[in-house]
């Protein structure tokens, strides 16, 4: 389709290859210095775009109202993901960008309320949205790098007091 929506597609596919090693007890773990886990990045990254895209155009989201108040903007991890929900996670990274790009071609996003971003952008349209995306989530991805190290230090950590 655009070049943004294959971008957001990649950044997310990079993300399920970089965290592909680790056990879901990391995957839920919060490292001193943070706090949200790599989980959590994956699924806000779910929920901002229902909201940006959705909320904002006056249109309903398209994941659960209970998986969009556990992870919009704002939130932090309330409790340890189970490998269920960590499953539906992943399948959403795809699945709600493929229904968006859906909706985007079939033009249902005709009204949308301006809004700043905190970083300063201006979104007026869905097409600024689409602009936008990749950074959130490019962000988010620099996060979960972090997240990772930081991870990967503190498991360490723990293995040597076990020895």
């Amino acid at each position: 389709m655009n070049f943004q929506i294959e971008a957001i597609r990649s950044i997310r596919k990079s993300l399920l290859e970089l965290i592909k090693d680790l056990s879901l007890e990391e995957l839920n773990f919060i490292p001193q210095g943070f706090n949200n886990n790599i989980l959590w990045n994956l699924a806000h990254i779910i929920a901002a775009q229902q909201g940006i895209c959705y909320l904002r155009a006056g249109l309903p989201i398209t994941i659960s109202q209970e998986f969009f108040e556990q992870y919009k903007p704002g939130t932090k991890p309330e409790r340890p993901v189970s490998i269920t929900e960590m499953d539906e996670i992943k399948k959403l990274l795809f699945s709600t960008l493929d229904g968006f790009e859906e909706d985007y071609k079939n033009q249902l996003f005709t009204q949308y309320t301006e809004w700043t971003t905190r970083y300063g952008v201006t979104i007026r349209d869905i097409d600024d949205v689409i602009k936008f995306l990749p950074f959130h989530d490019g962000l988010h991805l620099g996060y979960v790098l972090a997240l990772k190290r930081a991870v990967n230090h503190s498991f360490k950590q723990e293995q040597v007091a076990h020895k």
